[in-house]
């Protein structure tokens, strides 16, 4: 059941800090859990609600970006680096050889025109609060060979084959400002069999 509008915790940043106002943690009354067949006690549920605050810091831009239909990536540009030119997709702030702050690039162009499918996996059970469609096709994505990373994401439509290529679509209207605002096609999917709030 959705929370109503006094149950629900909500927080702001102002002047650098956290301002937090709601509830964020919800008791529920337990209930009791009976055998039917031998109709004794069992067990008791003990539910509670938490509302979690996650800070992305220097990651904002990224989650924030691809809501905007626009996939960020990372670049060392440290001369004294053995990585420099080396973009990093997912996402890092600072580079993982030379420690140094990383410059932020838009790998939306690139990704479009050369993602493919290093590798896949299908599943189809999930765990708890799972958001995607099953049967879930999990794919590796890599790009040219200027991204020395691999991306994880997920083909929304088709069916996934290594060396496949793949273009991003972006949830753009209502964007969670999560991973799942991203999600991958094969290319030459029309954008009428997008999933509803995804565009390219």
């Amino acid at each position: 059941m959705p929370k109503t509008e006094e149950e629900m915790g909500f927080v702001e940043v102002i002047d650098g800090k956290y301002k937090i106002r709601g509830k964020f943690h919800i008791i529920e009354k337990n209930q009791p859990i009976f055998d039917k067949n031998e109709n004794k006690l069992a067990g008791i549920t003990n539910p509670r609600d938490m509302t979690y605050i996650h800070s992305y810091g220097g990651e904002a831009i990224f989650f924030e970006s691809l809501g905007k239909g626009r996939l960020l990536a990372t670049r060392c540009d440290n001369d004294n680096c053995l990585a420099k030119g080396s973009v990093f997709e997912p996402f890092r702030i600072y580079c993982p050889d030379c420690l140094r702050k990383a410059m932020i690039v838009d790998i939306t162009d690139k990704a479009k025109n050369c993602a493919r499918i290093h590798s896949f996996i299908i599943t189809h059970r999930s765990g708890a609060f799972n958001m995607l469609p099953k049967p879930i096709k999990f794919i590796n994505v890599e790009f040219d060979e200027e991204v020395k990373t691999i991306l994880m994401s997920v083909l929304a439509v088709g069916e996934p084959k290594i060396g496949k290529r793949v273009i991003p679509i972006f949830r753009t209207k209502d964007p969670t400002y999560t991973i799942l605002d991203l999600m991958f096609v094969p290319e030459n999917t029309p954008e009428s069999d997008l999933p509803a709030g995804f565009t390219f």
